[in-house]
């Protein structure tokens, strides 16, 4: 398979989309599966095969998700990208963890993320990036207040995790002001 990819100082971003997602599930065991999509487990294998089942993409909403490969271990620690991609709109929230917390505190998720909003706004022609964050999460908060998000207001009791409700501070980041900042 060829998949596009974004190359950084320390990192190549993998690109893959809803049909590559169909095409590994459709065409690999699950052994190589785990492998081309870095899941290191048996409930991270389980959580993707049932996105797969259930679909990436509706008939208005689809993702683009980029895997964070080093470059110098070429191991996939982490992933970034849109979800929740409303292209008829111009609008998708972007998500992004980082695996492993040997990578964390070292400023790649902010070297993603900038190559990953270029990419939103230039590839996609993306008008606005939203990102909803627990007020609990500071490292994200901190990062998303990097590239000038916004803060537009709380959304209350927004997700669900581990049996209870938590809020999302919900922040936009527009095309002109990215590219007035720049």
């Amino acid at each position: 398979m060829d998949f596009e990819i974004i190359e950084t100082a320390h990192l190549f971003l993998r690109k893959l989309t809803p049909a590559d997602f169909d095409t590994i599930f459709e065409n690999y065991s699950k052994e190589e599966i785990k492998n081309i999509l870095g899941l290191r487990t048996e409930e991270e294998f389980l959580v993707e095969k049932e996105k797969q089942e259930k679909g990436y993409t509706t008939y208005r909403i689809s993702i683009v998700y980029f895997q964070m490969i080093d470059k110098e271990t070429n191991q996939i620690i982490g992933g970034c990208g849109f979800h929740n991609w409303f292209a008829l709109h111009a609008r998708s929230e972007i998500g992004y963890v980082l695996k492993l917390e040997e990578y964390k505190r070292k400023g790649l998720m902010t070297e993603a993320l900038q190559a990953i909003i270029d990419y939103g706004f230039n590839a996609m022609k993306l008008n606005r990036i939203e990102a909803c964050i627990s007020p609990n999460n500071e490292a994200s908060l901190q990062l998303i207040r990097k590239f000038n998000f916004t803060q537009e207001g709380v959304l209350r009791k927004h997700f669900f995790h581990e049996n209870e409700y938590g809020d999302s501070i919900i922040f936009g980041l527009l095309r002109e002001e990215y590219f007035s900042k720049k």
